[in-house]
């Protein structure tokens, strides 16, 4: 080996050095941008077709109901006064018994009147072996009752609440 080529190998690399900084490698700030433009409107659209199934919301709302009314059943046992359940106009609200008749649950958040979701637009209530429809569902001091069936109807199905007379309350 010569002492030239090793010399004139080492300028070759003080001169690539000496001529400026190398460039650094990464992504620019307009590179970086186009990227997360690119995410948004990815994420944007996969929001927009993630749509709820109105099925769903009217079952869930039937789920809701069918929980407040095993509430009702037990806050009426622990009150030893009837509580009453009807629907009203866009919604629906839990009365209680006095001495002067029925009076709204005012004081109490969870059984405070409420507007209906998932598009219901009729409520029947139902005692099966009954010609009766009445306009609210009772529910006794007693633990054992009577079985009602109240179904919940929108534009796209309906959904039952079953009642068997014992407290508890299922979606069918």
């Amino acid at each position: 080996m010569s002492i030239d080529g090793g010399i004139g190998s080492s300028r070759q690399r003080l001169g690539r050095a000496a001529s400026g900084p190398a460039r650094a490698r990464g992504f620019t700030l307009l590179e970086m941008m186009v990227v997360l433009v690119i995410a948004g409107l990815l994420v944007s659209l996969a929001s927009v077709s993630l749509k709820r199934n109105p099925r769903t919301d009217l079952n869930e709302q039937a789920q809701r109901l069918a929980l407040l009314f095993e509430s009702a059943s037990d806050e009426a046992q622990v009150r030893s006064r009837p509580i009453a359940w009807q629907p009203v106009g866009g919604g629906y609200r839990f009365d209680i018994r006095t001495e002067d008749g029925w009076r709204p649950l005012l004081r109490d958040d969870l059984f405070r009147q409420r507007n209906w979701e998932a598009g219901v637009t009729d409520v029947t209530i139902d005692y099966p072996g009954s010609d009766l429809h009445p306009d609210r569902l009772v529910f006794g001091v007693e633990s054992i009752g009577q079985a009602v069936t109240v179904t919940l109807y929108s534009s796209v199905g309906r959904a039952t609440i079953v009642g068997t007379g014992n407290g508890r309350y299922e979606v069918r």
